[in-house]
């Protein structure tokens, strides 16, 4: 019986790999085989140039896009793929107002975020950016900074307890940016549980890591893309159990906040409703702590969207919202690390703004780190914390030297583009000051887009760098940073971040 549900499963894979390859439509090979790219092989096209491991895969992308510069198209089965580099024709696509769609590739997060504002398009996007628009306004922000301020706090009171130490970043800074978004976005707070919730956390953050490597694991297997066959794979198997962990942190965060406004009788709501929420005033969002998700609950109540589009959000923004910043926070630190009299000079900055306000962080004083930020874009120019989208092209669109047809996808490789030596002399050196306003002009505009850019941009990047000022500043007010893995030597995964394969540590020392 076993043989023969296998012998079932490859007559359907080779069915599938046949007939996917034979719906090739005659318009986009015509214009594709225009474009330059790796040699295909009949049927497959390029398929198992992909077929690698994680690593090979990460190598593979980066040579291609060199190898190929500054486009490229490939062939996996029926699916035409282009993957572009030159800022000139980032910026046909990205500026579109048409081709705002997620390509395929996203398909395989919808067990996870649903057609959230990630994943979703046409009316359904354009209506949830609209409800969710006001919960990154400035006045908003502005008590939002404060929680960013007291987490930055607590990390380094956690850390002082240690004296001197090695730190492995990545899964110590993740604990602080998941309490921030669930504190900030999601009007709860994870500290008073530490003790239940550290544990608890770990699982959490190898559940998100799981599903990343499921969706790498599923996309570049062409056999797998169908629900059928992926079902019965072990991947799906997997996939069900990191669901459960991520679903329902998120299910027991929309409980509590729901329950707390029905405890209230929903006074905040209504207050929520009757108010612009453009026009929130301090007073209003201190007393009531405003939260993302209290304008999801209210948009439900309206009928504006249904309790299954709030998780969709809340697993989007959960992820989206602590596992971006975190790897923001720790390349920046890696950084910083290996670049003393940078180091030394944010850390002047950043003692000169505490102390002329006794102390105190507020939006006001975060906005004033002018060369913090700088080293921040800098940092994000080379390890941008999304290194990678991809669109389905639903309209035909000229770019500089090709004609592209729709019905295909397009990929932008942001790493790459942001270490084009055309546009960033000398590419691998950190140099904060290329983001000085005199260096700034005349430089192409989409030659650098850490937050994509154009109508889907990022929602929530001012948020980004509040957080990221807020947690670095205090780090850097406090200890003296010193280099332990080199972030130029660190091996990455292709993942929906930027994920160092192994560690990435530095050395931290109180100031006396």
């Amino acid at each position: 019986m076993a043989s023969l549900i296998l012998i079932s499963v490859l007559l359907f894979i080779i069915y599938y790999i046949y007939i996917s390859a034979l719906k090739r439509s005659p318009r986009i090979v015509f214009y594709l085989d225009k474009i330059p790219g790796p040699k295909t092989i009949p049927i497959i096209g390029n398929a198992l140039d992909f077929l690698v491991t994680p690593d090979q895969l990460w190598d593979t992308v980066r040579s291609m896009n060199d190898n190929f510069y500054p486009i490229y198209r490939v062939w996996s089965l029926k699916n035409g793929v282009i993957n572009i580099r030159h800022p000139d024709d980032i910026e046909v696509l990205l500026s579109s107002s048409k081709n705002i769609s997620k390509s395929m590739i996203y398909f395989f997060l919808y067990p996870w975020f649903g057609t959230g504002l990630l994943t979703s398009t046409g009316s359904k996007w354009q209506k949830r950016r609209k409800i969710l628009t006001p919960a990154f306004h400035f006045n908003v922000l502005r008590e939002f900074s404060g929680i960013f301020d007291q987490e930055a706090r607590r990390m380094v009171k956690d850390l002082q307890f240690h004296g001197q130490i090695a730190l492995d970043l990545v899964p110590f800074i993740t604990k602080y940016t998941l309490n921030a978004i669930c504190e900030t976005a999601m009007g709860t707070s994870l500290e008073g549980k530490k003790s239940s919730m550290d544990n608890f956390q770990k699982i959490y953050r190898k559940a998100i890591h799981d599903l990343g490597n499921l969706m790498l694991h599923r996309l570049l297997r062409p056999w797998l893309h169908p629900d059928f066959s992926f079902h019965l794979s072990p991947s799906s198997r997997l996939q069900t159990k990191c669901l459960d962990i991520v679903r329902g942190f998120s299910k027991k965060i929309i409980g509590e906040r729901k329950k707390y406004h029905e405890d209230t009788k929903g006074i905040h709501l209504k207050e929520l409703n009757e108010k612009n929420v453009a026009e929130v005033d301090k007073d209003y969002a201190r007393k009531k702590r405003l939260a993302m998700l209290d304008l999801l609950i209210a948009a439900m109540r309206n009928g504006h969207i249904d309790e299954d589009g709030i998780w969709e959000e809340v697993d989007t923004f959960m992820f989206e919202g602590h596992d971006t910043t975190a790897m923001g926070i720790c390349f920046t630190l890696l950084l910083l690390a290996e670049h003393n009299e940078i180091q030394e000079r944010v850390r002047q900055e950043f003692d000169d703004v505490i102390n002329s306000n006794d102390g105190q962080i507020s939006i006001t004083e975060l906005q004033k780190l002018s060369y913090l930020e700088r080293c921040i874009k800098e940092a994000l120019r080379l390890y941008p914390s999304v290194p990678f989208i991809s669109r389905n092209i639903t309209d035909d669109m000229q770019l500089r030297e090709y004609f592209i047809p729709k019905d295909i996808m397009a990929h932008i490789h942001i790493y790459d583009l942001h270490r084009d030596p055309n546009f960033w002399p000398d590419p691998l050196r950190y140099d904060p000051d290329r983001f000085l306003p005199e260096n700034i002009q005349g430089r192409h505009p989409f030659s650098y887009v850490p937050f994509s850019a154009g109508p889907r941009n990022c929602i929530g990047q001012k948020f980004a760098m509040l957080e990221l000022k807020a947690i670095i500043g205090h780090l850097i007010h406090n200890f003296y940073l010193e280099p332990i893995d080199l972030a130029g030597e660190i091996r990455m995964l292709p993942d929906l971040v930027l994920r160092p394969k192994n560690s990435a540590r530095i050395k931290l020392t109180p100031r006396q």
